[in-house]
């Protein structure tokens, strides 16, 4: 068991790390406002996205946090890191498009860590 606790939180604060870390540079580093202009997307996005990504890794951290939201979270996460990788593959090529598949690895491990430990089902 506390092997399975360890893989998980190691899994977890790395993607929400990621997550909230880049959430906050959407609001403060001109390099990433400049990334997303760059991608097309207007500034409200930027902003929504910071906020949400922000919000997010906090929902997944805390620990009282119910687990149907964390469960939302995660999906959340999930479209987000895929959604990057195809923006970049689309406007940039392979090369930029795969640093969002790093996060989405460890948030697939912080997914599965946090069924397993929680003894949850997922729904058919």
């Amino acid at each position: 068991m506390k092997k399975n606790t360890v893989i998980y939180w190691t899994a977890t604060v790395i993607a929400m790390l990621t997550g909230a870390t880049s959430g906050y540079f959407y609001f403060t580093n001109p390099m990433m406002i400049g990334v997303f202009h760059h991608l097309g997307f207007r500034d409200h996005f930027r902003q929504e996205l910071g906020l949400l990504k922000v919000l997010g890794s906090l929902a997944i951290l805390i620990p009282k946090v119910s687990s149907r939201i964390k469960e939302w979270t995660y999906f959340g996460f999930g479209i987000t890191f895929l959604s990057g990788t195809y923006a970049h593959l689309v406007i940039d090529g392979l090369g930029k498009s795969l640093f969002p598949l790093i996060p989405f690895v460890f948030l697939v491990i912080s997914y599965l860590y946090f069924h397993k430990l929680n003894n949850l089902t997922t729904l058919n």
